[in-house]
């Protein structure tokens, strides 16, 4: 009896010993766990204490290339004449500009559209009698723009009854961008000084920076409308191309020291 009672106790310590054991390396596994948790979640709080703000960078250049669209518009007892008519006029205008020494390459057809009208009669019936209208535009790319009114001039001369207008922009802006990028980190950079000032914590390092994107080639544009009402009359007069505005906008975070 006293052997099984020992026998007994020891097997009943065994297992508290077991157990103890057991809760011991259960502990040990998961507090590695939760020290990667805390881990965690301090890195992302950390990710958090940015500041972000929007930069904006903006260069004022000179045009260097000019735009003018050029029609003539006719019209016929049928569509052969006035297509005939139409088609000779604007050989003549294209003569013209060519020996201005603008290239063929910059001399490209927009539009060519041909409808009829009936002309009304008496009691506001139409009548019998068709009238058909023909137009024909081109568009013409001037690289100098000292020739801008030379060119309009010339057109206007050699038939042209349908000018819409001369626009005006930059034709090659990598350079014009960096420039305005290079302003626009300047910018966002006195911003985040500014706002971590006020909130008496300091800027660190750049997190992200992106471009929005958005923004045009630096363009405007000059209505032949204008002309006459300034009383230039058929020729184009003097014409000044003024300046432009180029902006790039960036988003960038920086992290809180």
């Amino acid at each position: 009896m006293k052997t099984n009672r020992i026998r007994n106790l020891v097997l009943a310590v065994s297992s508290v010993a077991l157990v103890g054991v057991l809760v011991i390396s259960q502990g040990l596994v998961a507090w590695p766990a939760a020290a990667q948790t805390t881990a965690a979640a301090t890195t992302s709080s950390d990710l958090t204490r940015t500041i972000t703000v929007v930069g904006k960078g903006t260069v004022t250049i000179k045009p260097d290339t000019a735009q003018a669209t050029l029609g003539v518009e006719t019209m016929g007892k049928n569509v052969k004449d006035a297509t005939a008519e139409s088609s000779a006029t604007m050989e003549a205008i294209i003569k013209a500009l060519t020996a201005l020494g603008i290239a063929e390459k910059d001399i490209q057809t927009s539009g060519f559209s041909v409808w009829s009208e009936r002309n009304p009669a008496v009691e506001g019936r139409l009548s019998d009698e068709v009238t058909y209208r023909v137009m024909n535009t081109v568009n013409v790319q001037v690289r100098d723009m000292d020739q801008v009114g030379a060119v309009l001039d010339a057109a206007i001369e050699a038939g042209a009854n349908a000018v819409h207008g001369v626009s005006f922009y930059v034709d090659d802006t990598d350079k014009i961008e960096s420039d305005a990028r290079a302003k626009a980190v300047v910018d966002a950079r006195a911003k985040a000084e500014e706002l971590a000032k006020l909130n008496d914590v300091k800027v660190g390092v750049v997190i992200s920076v992106s471009e929005v994107v958005g923004g045009s080639v630096p363009y405007s544009n000059f209505n032949m409308k204008d002309m006459a009402y300034a009383g230039m009359g058929g020729g184009a007069g003097p014409i000044s191309p003024g300046e432009l505005d180029m902006s790039t906008t960036l988003q960038i975070s920086y992290a809180i020291q």
